[in-house]
């Protein structure tokens, strides 16, 4: 779930450091210490260290007595697990919706958004990534259960480092334009098992895009990290 800071200031910083770690300008086993951050970002140590305990609480960072912190490393097997807690989520979010014969004000909008002609699709990568989160999280959230769409926004939130990496390949955009548009169009004629084997489908393909991408772009990011070095 997600926490607002009380401090702007933090809030900021919370938001910068997420960013550089989203971009690999921070790579996954990266040390370095308060002083450190607090200079490249030009801020106190109080705003800072608000912002990186979030991001510690959230599972971004660890932090270690006189060692500093850490970028945490990236776990595969707990995306994958991840990932398949929101298959089991949605997949159940699909039967609700399908059983109940009065469509949902929530699947009208995103109707709205994902069945119109290809010229008026989104197609910069990160408003694709942001609509394609909205999408899955309104999908559970239209089903009206709250208790699944808490965890299911929760699970959301833990795989946002690595899932905006699937729509930096055009054929991805594509794909998930195209597949969106059929899950909503088999849940409008109440095909539950059809629109739940195309959504496995879709998640499970993307997960394995994403851990492609996410292993090639770290590799190249420490590359040119290590050009850097004396």
């Amino acid at each position: 779930m997600t926490v607002t800071s009380a401090n702007p200031l933090a809030e900021q910083v919370y938001n910068r450091l997420k960013e550089d770690i989203f971009n690999f300008r921070l790579l996954p086993g990266d040390n370095f210490t308060e002083t450190e951050m607090a200079l490249s970002y030009g801020v106190s140590r109080t705003p800072l260290r608000d912002a990186l305990f979030r991001m510690q609480r959230e599972g971004y960072l660890d932090v270690g007595f006189r060692r500093g912190w850490k970028v945490r490393p990236i776990d595969f097997d707990r995306l994958d697990n991840l990932y398949d807690l929101r298959i089991v989520l949605e997949m159940a979010a699909l039967e609700r919706l399908c059983q109940n014969p009065d469509p949902s004000p929530g699947l009208q909008e995103l109707n709205a958004v994902w069945l119109v002609p290809e010229e008026e699709r989104e197609s910069e990568a990160v408003k694709v990534a942001e609509l394609d989160e909205s999408f899955h999280t309104n999908l559970v959230a239209a089903a009206g259960n709250e208790e699944m769409t808490r965890i299911h926004t929760e699970v959301t939130e833990k795989i946002r480092i690595v899932r905006r990496l699937d729509f930096l390949k055009k054929n991805r955009v594509l794909a998930t334009y195209e597949e969106h548009g059929k899950i909503l169009k088999l849940i409008a004629k109440r095909k539950a098992t059809e629109a739940q084997i195309l959504l496995r489908a879709h998640i499970t393909q993307s997960k394995l895009e994403v851990r492609k991408i996410t292993i090639w772009m770290l590799a190249e990011a420490r590359q040119e990290q290590l050009k850097t070095l004396p």
